[in-house]
């Protein structure tokens, strides 16, 4: 479809592939191998020099294919990545789920439905939609230098306050964004950090206040 194409996954991949936000493996709807996306895809990653490891189920459905992969729990820092067929968004989500480090997941989609679905379905520390997944930066976020990650969801020691027990789901939701636009090129974009004001969902904003009128 139009606002589906392979500029995703190559900016993923190749912007900077050593990167912990880098592309390491990449899930095709079934649909799309008969189309021209697919093709497309896997000639603009082997034009950026990127070595295509090929999972078993995709291999079953190629008329001549390489010699499947053994793991998808291989995060390559390189220029590598692993292609292989889903079925179904619930699919891909599970395949997220045996295979994933909780990093930072990423759907295209034109689907709003699919794309709600899959914010809410994948437990990841960040969870896009229809944008780069190298947009997974402290700096991005406005968080000044980033001097690490965490995939891990308690992370206090000692003595703990109620900061201690809350941890982050970063989700961000883009038009067809990569990291390239806004690091190359005269015109290149600019980010721009502001604080957001935090609003809590109605439901949940009638049960915070039960509480409190209880308390007192």
């Amino acid at each position: 479809s139009s606002g589906i194409n392979a500029e995703y996954g190559i900016d993923a991949k190749c912007d900077y592939p050593a990167a912990c936000n880098a592309m390491e493996t990449l899930l095709i709807h079934k649909s799309h191998l008969t189309g021209g996306l697919f093709h497309k895809l896997i000639d603009d990653l082997k034009q950026s020099n990127v070595k295509i490891h090929i999972g078993p189920r995709l291999a079953m459905l190629l008329p001549v294919a390489p010699k499947p992969l053994n793991t998808f729990s291989v995060e390559y820092g390189a220029l590598e990545c692993n292609v292989e067929v889903v079925d179904s968004l619930q699919d891909a989500v599970q395949h997220i789920h045996n295979y994933g480090s909780g990093h930072t997941d990423v759907i295209v989609t034109e689907s709003e439905k699919a794309s709600k679905e899959f914010l809410s379905s994948v437990d990841s520390a960040c969870v896009f939609v229809n944008c780069s997944s190298r947009f997974s930066d402290g700096y991005r976020f406005g968080l000044g230098a980033e001097v690490g990650i965490s995939t891990s969801r308690i992370h206090a020691r000692g003595p703990v306050g109620i900061q201690g027990l809350l941890t982050t789901k970063w989700t961000l939701v883009g038009k067809g964004h990569t990291v390239h636009e806004f690091t190359a090129g005269d015109k290149r974009k600019s980010f721009i950090f502001k604080e957001l004001p935090i609003t809590l969902p109605e439901e949940l904003g009638e049960e915070v206040a039960e509480v409190v009128e209880e308390e007192e």
